[in-house]
């Protein structure tokens, strides 16, 4: 017969006691640091496939990189496509707040609320891969009203993107740029529209879509200016092969990374900075990634038979002359004027001597 001695179990029994107490405070300090340390989820809208060069690009370095920088605290929920927001409505998804916490921000599809950023594609001519990085990172850091352009529709800058050169596309081969004298030429861009009308071409407004391609099938279009890669994914190479191109046209299509005014308040000091250290890591590398894409867009171009021919820098100057691009901006700065907006001016020449300074170097 087993005896156990009281002794014992009242031993035991204390101890078993002291345990469950030990253990019940190490879950309960596990606990504590699990509130206190819980991950934010950020949600991102994009109007774009995550397929192109832009989109991987944020998926790829920069949202794992606010990820790392944060230890985890922070976690980047990416919906692209237009799942939750189209360009058009991208702005307003970002300012409101309720269903997106960050959003790319294209400013030509919201001329009314960001009037100022319709400058950035005012030039015809400007620098490419790094140094177009480098240009934009500037004039943020040096021209404050663009900042308060965006604090006023309730959005923060946090990452500057840029896409693809624009190029032009020709049913008919185009020795030069006077080839497009007395063409009918499609763009969205109202600058560009003006360019096209003073190189000698006669500007058409169309919507992006099938409709480009028809009327270039019919030869109802002569030919289109557009980004490469719109160029490439419409596919109009099959009915206007010819390509002029150079990595220094169009250098104002940007494409902000923003986020919410309230959401960023409500970060901690150490999160804000952790998506500041993530956007730096992103751009050491961005303008090598531009230059190995438009390379490889160049080559998919060529595979489908597009006949390249790129731009020299004399002619480069040739279309910053004939399309009399100041003039069109010295129209606009006083069409801005009219309407109340006496920063244009200002802001315009301000941006003008760092984009001559750029690309002078």
């Amino acid at each position: 017969m087993l005896i156990i001695h009281k002794k014992f179990v009242q031993v035991n029994w204390t101890c078993y006691a002291k345990i469950k107490a030990f253990s019940l405070l190490i879950l309960a300090i596990l606990s504590f640091n699990q509130s206190l340390f819980a991950q934010k989820v950020l949600v991102y809208s994009d109007h774009q496939p995550l397929e192109g060069m832009r989109t991987k690009f944020l998926n790829e370095v920069f949202f794992p990189a606010i990820e790392r920088e944060s230890n985890g605290r922070l976690k980047v929920e990416s919906h692209w496509n237009g799942e939750l927001a189209i360009a058009y409505e991208a702005l307003g998804a970002v300012s409101d707040g309720t269903k997106v916490d960050m959003s790319t921000v294209v400013p030509e599809y919201t001329a009314k609320e960001l009037p100022l950023h319709q400058i950035f594609k005012s030039f015809p001519v400007g620098p490419s891969g790094k140094d177009q990085v480098a240009l934009f990172r500037k004039i943020y850091a040096t021209i404050p009203q663009f900042a308060t352009e965006l604090d006023n529709n309730n959005i923060v800058k946090i990452f500057l993107g840029t896409g693809y050169p624009v190029g032009f596309f020709s049913r008919e081969p185009l020795a030069n740029i006077d080839g497009l004298e007395a063409n009918k030429w499609r763009s969205a861009s109202f600058w560009h529209l003006d360019y096209l009308k003073n190189l000698g071409a006669i500007p058409v407004r169309m919507h992006w879509g099938n409709e480009i391609y028809e009327a270039l099938q019919e030869s109802k279009l002569d030919g289109i200016m557009v980004n490469v890669d719109s160029g490439y994914n419409l596919k109009v190479y099959e009915h206007a092969p010819h390509l002029l191109v150079s990595q220094n046209l169009w250098l104002g299509h940007l494409y902000m990374v923003t986020i919410n005014k309230k959401t960023w308040q409500e970060l901690s000091t150490e999160d804000q900075q952790a998506i500041h250290r993530a956007a730096m890591y992103a751009y050491k590398s961005l303008g090598k990634v531009m230059d190995k894409s438009f390379k490889l867009q160049m080559k998919a171009l060529e595979k489908e038979g597009t006949l390249i021919r790129y731009l020299k820098a004399e002619e480069l100057e040739k279309i910053k002359t004939d399309s009399k691009y100041t003039e069109v901006q010295d129209n606009w700065v006083k069409e801005q004027a009219a309407q109340g907006n006496i920063q244009a001016a200002e802001v315009m020449e301000k941006v003008s001597e760092l984009v001559n300074e750029s690309v002078k170097k």
